[in-house]
């Protein structure tokens, strides 16, 4: 069974959104950046990687370094549907991350965003 068209979206194609979404709430790149090395495990120059290389998320996923243990403590909506509650395993890291970034967005303080820990990379 074939995956959700989205699987095969660029990362590249869709970082600029959120770093843009961030800096119009007044935050930054480095704060996106943060959530995406908390999430995932990628340092600056593995991200730079994925990036340059036009990673698909499914690639961007499958091959991050290190999943924050952590990411089943992220709750909430994220275009109406609980991110906790999302069978595919790819859609619900995928919904983590826009939910990470959207709290960036929306000023909640980096030490609630990352529940509690320090980021990664």
């Amino acid at each position: 069974m074939p995956g959700h068209r989205i699987f095969a979206t660029p990362f590249a194609s869709i970082y600029p959104h959120y770093v843009a979404k961030a800096e119009r709430k007044g935050h930054t790149k480095g704060e996106v950046d943060e959530v995406i090395s908390w999430l995932t495990g990628y340092d600056d120059v593995g991200l730079e990687r994925v990036l340059a290389e036009q990673v698909d998320l499914e690639t961007f996923f499958a091959q991050a370094p290190a999943m924050n243990p952590n990411a089943s403590l992220i709750t909430g909506r994220i275009c109406g549907i609980r991110v906790e509650e999302i069978d595919d395993p790819l859609m619900q890291r995928i919904r983590y991350l826009d939910k990470l970034v959207d709290e960036v967005a929306g000023g909640k303080r980096m030490s609630s965003i990352l529940r509690g820990s320090a980021a990664v990379g």
